[in-house]
């Protein structure tokens, strides 16, 4: 029997999902046990762990990710070496929770997003959508000796898929309800959303990026005040809302007005963006600026939610996870745009954590499959069908 089939016929698995997101704050490595899969899959997080980039790592893939900045020969060398990071976080995942990697089943990677180029342009004939994602999973499988399944997105760009959002599928199989609509948000550094509205099927799924997430908030607490982050939302508290400000970020974002299916990231939310919003507004605090941005990071999310997704149910609850989730400033904005109504709060569980969630999501993508189970949702990303995703590296 092959490596491969036997995997196939095992009931449990433990599984490591991998994940590096928009905001490049390190790999998150999560152990998760697996049950089943489709839609008896069931679950439980064991261990989790955020692993830092060594330092300077962050601002190499950043200037790697713009093209005016980007350098072929660090993009096929940061391929190889964030796949010997994620593979050593794999490893040492295993030695602090106390088991050796040799027990481990199944790896999930995401990778590490370089670009991604979701609109259709034109070469030699054909219409093109791309993608790039770093961190090759067969260097993670030949230095863990574990099977890594990786790439997850090329699969439905090649059916002229956006390739994003993916996560909505995890979100389906986790949070549906018979009872009631709810939203689940996602805010790493672009923001998401997902509607599982009351008893739905995988194809009544609809969710998509809605905008800005952490990563404008972030770059602007480095530049004004020389911090990774605001953590708490402390230094929004600490401002004022500038309308004019306010009314300037909203003009510029094209991408709010976009109809779904849609997906964003660096490419358009970057300093560019940044510098354009700010060029006529050169007295107003850093605070103030901080705070102004964000509002409109929780205003665009409140936005597409009422402008797509309303029509089709309202909801009464949202879950939010991610880096954002724990930003008090951005969680209390989320409420009042939202009202009474909807009950806004933090994906806490015995399955996950906030921080968790997309590295348990990949390592359940890994095992759909190696499960034969397709995980896009064409609605989602615009493909042209449902496909099974990923490289299977052994």
């Amino acid at each position: 029997m092959t490596q491969l089939s036997k995997l196939q016929k095992k009931k449990k698995k433990l599984v490591i999902g991998l994940m590096s997101g928009t905001s490049i704050d390190g790999i998150d490595a999560a152990l998760v046990e697996i049950n089943g899969s489709g839609l008896k899959t069931k679950f439980k997080q064991l261990f989790f762990k955020t692993y830092s980039y060594p330092f300077g790592l962050k601002e190499l893939i950043l200037n790697n990710s713009l093209k005016d900045t980007s350098n072929v020969e660090d993009i096929c060398r940061l391929n190889i070496l964030i796949g010997k990071l994620f593979a050593k976080a794999a490893i040492r995942l295993c030695e602090e929770y106390g088991i050796s990697i040799k027990e481990i089943d199944l790896i999930g990677s995401h990778g590490q997003t370089i670009h991604h180029l979701p609109k259709k342009v034109k070469m030699f004939g054909e219409n093109i959508k791309a993608t790039l994602q770093i961190g090759d999973p067969s260097v993670i499988s030949k230095l863990t000796g574990v099977p890594t399944v990786g790439d997850f997105r090329v699969g439905d760009v090649a059916l002229d898929g956006e390739g994003a959002p993916l996560v909505p599928y995890f979100d389906f199989i986790m949070f549906r309800s018979k009872k009631v609509s709810r939203g689940v948000l996602n805010i790493g550094g672009i923001s998401n959303i997902t509607l599982l509205k009351k008893n739905c099927s995988a194809e009544d799924v609809i969710a998509f990026d809605t905008g800005p997430g952490n990563i404008l908030i972030d770059y602007l607490t480095k530049k004004l005040f020389n911090k990774d982050f605001d953590r708490d939302g402390e230094i929004a508290f600490s401002g004022k809302l500038n309308n004019e400000l306010f009314n300037t970020i909203i003009k510029t974002d094209k991408f709010i007005n976009l109809k779904p299916p849609k997906s964003s990231g660096r490419e358009y939310y970057n300093e560019m963006f940044i510098n354009s919003v700010l060029k006529n507004f050169k007295s107003i605090p850093a605070a103030d600026i901080l705070r102004t941005f964000s509002e409109y990071t929780a205003y665009s999310i409140f936005y597409n939610y009422n402008k797509f997704l309303k029509k089709e149910s309202e909801i009464s609850e949202l879950l939010v996870s991610g880096g954002g989730s724990n930003n008090k400033f951005i969680m209390e904005s989320l409420k009042k745009y939202f009202g009474k109504s909807v009950n806004v709060k933090k994906i806490e569980n015995k399955f996950m954590t906030v921080d968790s969630k997309e590295a348990v999501c990949f390592a359940l993508f890994a095992n759909e499959t190696i499960s034969e189970n397709p995980v896009n949702i064409p609605r989602v990303t615009g493909a042209s069908k449902r496909t099974i995703l990923g490289k299977i590296c052994l």
